[in-house]
């Protein structure tokens, strides 16, 4: 009598067996949409620090009228910015930008009158606001990535993983070039 057990348990094996790849499946769909979730946040704020520089740029035309080359590699950074398309070209034109940025508000230094104008001051600050802002959804995007990348490596979700097509995800970095720090000369 035992042998009509036998094609319920296997029966019952598969449902198990359908509803945990459905499961896996749907795991793999919630990371991927985290993912491009995250990046949607960063690109929000490469589009916010992007309209804030222009208004930051004819602050200190002003007052630098000196420092054409300075002013000059944040707006080619800024339109190099905004002509990227992808994730790792956007990335490497926002390292740019993030460094002539660094040599602009170096040599205002050099501007006391600048350094004291209230439009400049809270044009910086939005900026530096940004930039953090930038640095935290950089995290959260390689947070997501770390997560999803371990769900489609891990066994034996890895198995459906590459029966689904999965692959794992590059995370953010920022390139070396922008890493060193920006020579200002006075």
């Amino acid at each position: 009598m035992a042998f009509p057990w036998v094609p319920v348990l296997v029966g019952v094996a598969v449902v198990i067996l359908v509803f945990w790849v459905i499961g896996l499946y749907n795991k793999f769909v919630r990371l991927e949409n985290r993912i491009d979730n995250a990046w949607a946040q960063i690109d929000v704020q490469l589009q916010r620090r992007g309209e804030l520089i222009p208004n930051l740029m004819e602050t200190v035309k002003g007052y630098m009228k000196h420092e054409r080359e300075t002013l000059e590699s944040v707006t080619n950074a800024r339109a190099a910015l905004m002509k990227a398309t992808d994730p790792a070209s956007k990335m490497a034109a926002e390292g740019i930008l993030e460094q002539a940025l660094g040599r602009l508000f170096a040599v205002a230094e050099a501007y006391p009158d600048l350094k004291a104008n209230t439009n400049f001051l809270q044009l910086q600050d939005e900026l530096t606001h940004t930039e953090n802002k930038i640095a935290f959804t950089r995290q959260h995007y390689n947070d997501s990535v770390l997560a999803y990348n371990n769900a489609v490596e891990q066994f034996p979700a890895n198995l459906v993983a590459k029966a689904t097509g999965r692959q794992e995800k590059a995370m953010l970095e920022v390139p070396e070039e922008t890493k060193a720090v920006p020579k200002v000369q006075f």
